[in-house]
Formats: structure tokens, C-alpha cells, sequence
């Protein structure tokens, strides 16, 4: 069988749907309540996510994007009802950075594609939200309560998803372990640190990455502050740095 995603249960109502055979390796993370369904980002959309979403939950599904990069919105033409915030309401309508030849020469690298796959017809997504998201707004799924978290740095509308009750953080780019990007224009390396404050004051029980490994800890947010501050304190936390490496994790200024 040509299976294109990797399926985790965290507990009865979430599930990790993963893209192994891509080098990103992006997570998507499905979030079950009474009334709703929540799929946090959608992938890359070289295979169908509706089509495994539909095994797991029966109820109305809206797709939410942690930023607007063609690997965490690639499945968004699968579901109509999406979020997003405002910040990167452009590159939703034509104005995404980066050329369509470029984005399609990065979903190729070091990638094992369905035998179907047709790279040259690859698009970044583009369409009109049903909402739009900013900081401390509320999700309700019935039950389950998510909080949106403005998180910039990565890109200007990134954002984190925060559920108090069960301490399940979804940090998308912000926090994973890896090279975290810091050196597109379109990042901002102070509004980076910025957000790494904001999610380190939480009591995260969990952290749940948008790329790689997922044997993650809530520490890892911690060293990640700490780093950016003493790169801050030494006038390197800016573009053109270069990239610094902490062990399981480095950043690309």
C-alpha cells in the first residue's frame, strides 16, 4: 500500500498525522471535541488528508494553519471552513515570497512522492478564510477549549494553539528540534525571542512540534529563550548571523 502519512493517537481525541516520506517530515494534529473537529495544519497536499481525517472523527472538521507555508497548508483545499490570522492574509490572495518554481523545487528535495504525484502541477494554496484569528482568541470544539497564541518570529502571523486543560501546546515552526528559520526577510529574529518569552511563562505539560521528532520536552522551550536572550546580549540576533547549534537544536539568523 502506498501509504503517504504515519498515524499517532496521543488519546482518545487527538491524533498526529504525519509526513514521514518528506524531509520536513510535517505533523498535522487532528483535535477531536463533542461538536467539532480541529486539524491544525494540512500538510503539504501531496496525498488527500481528507481522505484519513474522515477515519477519525465524524464531526464538521475546520483546518487551521500554524502559518501560511505550502507545507502546513498544502491540504487546505480539502476543507473549506479554515482559519487564519490577518497578518498573512496576503500570501492567502498571490503574495506568498517565494515563487511557485522555488516552493516546487523544495517539496521535490528529498522527497518519496506517490508514483501519481505531479510536481509541476504543485501550487501554494490560496483561498479566503471563514475567520480570521488573533492573539487570545478561543476555539471552542465542544468540551475543548483551544486558545490561539500570536506567535511571529517565523513568520508574522505564526501561531501557537494552547489547551489549558489537558497542557497540550502545539508550537508549529516556533519550537521543534532542528535548524529553526530565522533568515527569510519575512522572519524577525526579535519578534522570534518575543514569542519564545510568551510560550515559556505557560505550564506546558506537552509540546507537540510541526516538524521531526516528536520525542520533544517542555524544557526544550526553555534552553530555546535562554539561547536567543544571550544571542540578544551579544548583538547577534539579527539577520546575517549566521546559524548557531545548542545540541538538538540550532537556529539560522
Amino acid at each position: 500500500m502506498d501509504t503517504w502519512f504515519t498515524i499517532d493517537q496521543i488519546d482518545t481525541a487527538t491524533y498526529i498525522l504525519s509526513e514521514y516520506r518528506h524531509w520536513e517530515e510535517t505533523h498535522c494534529y487532528l483535535l477531536n471535541g463533542a461538536e467539532k473537529s480541529l486539524l491544525i495544519d494540512t500538510g503539504l497536499g501531496i496525498c488527500n488528508i481528507y481522505d484519513e481525517i474522515v477515519k477519525l472523527t465524524d464531526k464538521p472538521v475546520t483546518a487551521v494553519a500554524t502559518h501560511i507555508h505550502w507545507d502546513h497548508v498544502g491540504g487546505h483545499k480539502f476543507f473549506p471552513d479554515f482559519y487564519a490570522h490577518g497578518e498573512e492574509l496576503d500570501w492567502l490572495s498571490g503574495a506568498f515570497p517565494l515563487s511557485r518554481e522555488t516552493v516546487q523545487e523544495m517539496v521535490l528535495d528529498r522527497c518519496d512522492p506517490p508514483e501519481d504525484f505531479d510536481a509541476s502541477a504543485y501550487t501554494v494554496f490560496q483561498g479566503t478564510p471563514s475567520r480570521l484569528l488573533t492573539d487570545g482568541d478561543k476555539i471552542d470544539l465542544g468540551g475543548r477549549v483551544i486558545e490561539v497564541l500570536h506567535t511571529p518570529g517565523h513568520s508574522p502571523g505564526h501561531m501557537c494553539f494552547w489547551e489549558q486543560e489537558t497542557g497540550y501546546l502545539f508550537t508549529g515552526d516556533l519550537v521543534y528540534k532542528g535548524t529553526l528559520l530565522a533568515y527569510y526577510p519575512s522572519t524577525d529574529p526579535a519578534a522570534y525571542l518575543a514569542s519564545l518569552e510568551k510560550i515559556a511563562a505557560l505550564p506546558a505539560g506537552r509540546v507537540f512540534p510541526a516538524h521531526h521528532s516528536l520525542d520533544i520536552q517542555p524544557e526544550i522551550i526553555i534552553r530555546m529563550r535562554d539561547a536567543f536572550r544571550q544571542l540578544k546580549n551579544e548583538g547577534k540576533l539579527r539577520h546575517g548571523s549566521g546559524t548557531f547549534t545548542y545540541g538538538d537544536w540550532a537556529v539560522w539568523l
